[in-house]
């Protein structure tokens, strides 16, 4: 059996699409304890180091606040404790924090880049990152630090930021995706063997990785990236952590 990227259970997936999807219409499919399953759903689930979006649900003049998401079998948004669960078969509206969302977005975007320059320019792999809005690490196999690194891969960052690269969206059948050079930037693939599609993220010119996260159109949206410390994390490895702040 295969997987589709944009289906998770009996849900599927919008913000794969639409990355600028804040609201949209759904039908509950079922309840539990505490989450609600929709059959349409543009909350990112959280995946890549990227944290899962929040939001509400709105149906008949009530709410009901989702503050985060579980992946089982389905996709269960998780309601905030207290608030009431829409009955299976309700038509309802969600609608995803925006400034939460956006914020992330750029974070997510701004690590590609960061991935890329290092890449580019020290031939460094990813060996891990995690990110919340507009604060992120990022992990790297980089045995030396070269003269000057801060500075550098600030420098290269700005360059690129400034260039408003295009970030394009594509899904290609996994046969060719893994035929584009480098397509992944991580030490280790962590692609499930049974996908088959891949969702790729082009920082044109750049940055080119399989990935499901949600991202900027542009470059010049990520804002300025600064490198705020570099640890040792031992064997090689360094941790970069970044902040980012508008241009």
């Amino acid at each position: 059996m295969t997987t589709r990227r944009d289906q998770h259970g009996r849900t599927q997936r919008l913000e794969l699409a639409d990355q600028t999807l804040r609201e949209w219409d759904a039908v509950v499919l079922a309840t539990t304890y505490d989450s609600v399953v929709l059959d349409r759903s543009a909350f990112y689930p959280g995946g890549g180091g990227q944290p899962p979006d929040y939001g509400v649900l709105l149906w008949g003049g009530v709410q009901a606040r989702v503050v985060g998401v579980r992946k089982g079998d389905d996709l269960e948004l998780v309601i905030a404790d207290g608030d009431p669960h829409p009955p299976v078969g309700t038509a309802v509206r969600g609608a995803i924090e925006d400034d939460r969302r956006t914020a992330l977005m750029r974070t997510h975007s701004g690590l590609h880049l960061l991935s890329g320059v290092v890449f580019r320019d020290f031939g460094a792999l990813v060996t891990g990152g995690n990110m919340e809005p507009l604060e992120a690490r990022m992990d790297f196999n980089l045995p030396e630090l070269p003269e000057g690194f801060r500075e550098r891969v600030e420098a290269a960052c700005a360059l690129e930021v400034g260039a408003d690269r295009s970030i394009d969206v594509s899904v290609l059948p996994r046969a060719d995706a893994f035929a584009i050079p480098d397509i992944i930037r991580t030490a280790t693939n962590l692609l499930p063997p049974d996908l088959a599609e891949v969702r790729i993220v082009d920082i044109v010119g750049l940055d080119t990785q399989a990935d499901g996260g949600t991202h900027v159109a542009s470059t010049r949206a990520i804002g300025t990236i600064e490198v705020v410390k570099i640890e040792n994390k031992g064997k090689g490895f360094r941790r970069l952590r970044v902040r980012l702040h508008d241009a």
